[in-house]
């Protein structure tokens, strides 16, 4: 008869609401939607990093005759062999060194001329422009400023490059994106309680003279207030199944079917993180408006 009681109690209430339902509804599915979304980047942003450092190579270029005459670095005239070989010694014997790759400068004007095949600058540009170099692999990517600090200055080096700070690039736009949605996200949120609270409190006032009948009777605090809570729950939960499934859905047409295959270079993530993170979705979606439903009950519906 209670459970019953309260059901009925429930329907009443969400039938008297449906607009402010809905707009509670709509506002929890949106804000839920970017906090998935912003965990899932998060994730996607952590695999990318792993799988872009663990390629990063630190390039030496070593001087050569047109250096010489144009860059303050080698003044001191291009690299020669003895130079060479003492970098390649000393490179080999740093721990943090995981393996040293040689490309000479007609491999170097092999690989501009393929990268540049469409270019007009690639016509004119001859082998002996192009720089010999180490391309140096690290055990820890992270730790680019020792060799870097070893290397740069020395005589024969024209520049030590990381290929870090150009992913380090991608990456902070990455991040700041996530930010940026995250503050939406809070935004919404806050959007949301308001209108819970607001859904609450005219729904308590709409049934204040039935309230107060359940008080007269004996009716527990709890049990009075056990169906205002549960109609914030219901348009909670309903509104983190309508996130779950624009996350899904995002994930199954905008990646999975679009940007995977128009950046394949890119290892998104897979379903097993998107599936990790509903349930996170639909806890918080049901758990916030009930929280904020019961608080504002204390204010709101004097019994």
């Amino acid at each position: 008869m209670r459970a019953h009681f309260v059901l009925s109690e429930i329907g009443v209430g969400l039938r008297r609401n449906l607009t402010m339902t809905f707009a509670v509804i709509v506002s929890v599915a949106l804000s839920l939607s970017l906090l998935g979304g912003s965990l899932l980047t998060n994730q996607q942003v952590n695999s990318m990093k792993d799988f872009w450092y663990d390629r990063v190579e630190v390039s030496i270029f070593l001087c050569n005759e047109n250096d010489a005459q144009t860059d303050p670095a080698c003044s001191r005239g291009a690299v020669t062999e003895d130079q060479k070989e003492q970098l390649l010694a000393e490179l080999e014997e740093l721990e943090l060194v995981e393996d040293v790759f040689y490309e000479s400068a007609e491999e170097a004007y092999a690989h501009y001329q393929e990268q540049q095949a469409d270019s007009p600058i690639a016509a004119v540009v001859t082998p002996d422009q192009m720089q010999e170099s180490y391309r140096v692999k690290l055990t820890d990517p992270t730790q680019y400023d020792v060799v870097s600090s070893a290397f740069a200055g020395r005589e024969g080096v024209q520049s030590v490059q990381d290929q870090r700070s150009t992913l380090e690039n991608l990456f902070d736009l990455l991040n700041g994106v996530n930010y940026a949605a995250l503050g939406l996200m809070a935004l919404m949120l806050v959007v949301a309680l308001l209108l819970i609270v607001n859904t609450v409190r005219v729904s308590a006032f709409s049934r204040r003279r039935e309230t107060g009948i359940m008080r007269l009777v004996g009716a527990s605090s709890l049990y009075i207030q056990l169906p205002f809570i549960l109609e914030a729950a219901i348009a909670g939960l309903l509104g983190g199944v309508f996130a779950c499934v624009l996350i899904v859905g995002v994930k199954y047409f905008a990646i999975n079917n679009f940007l995977a295959e128009q950046i394949p270079l890119i290892n998104f993530i897979g379903w097993d993180a998107v599936l990790s993170v509903l349930p996170l979705v639909l806890v918080v979606g049901a758990l916030m408006p009930s929280l904020a439903a019961f608080f504002a009950l204390r204010k709101y519906l004097r019994v």
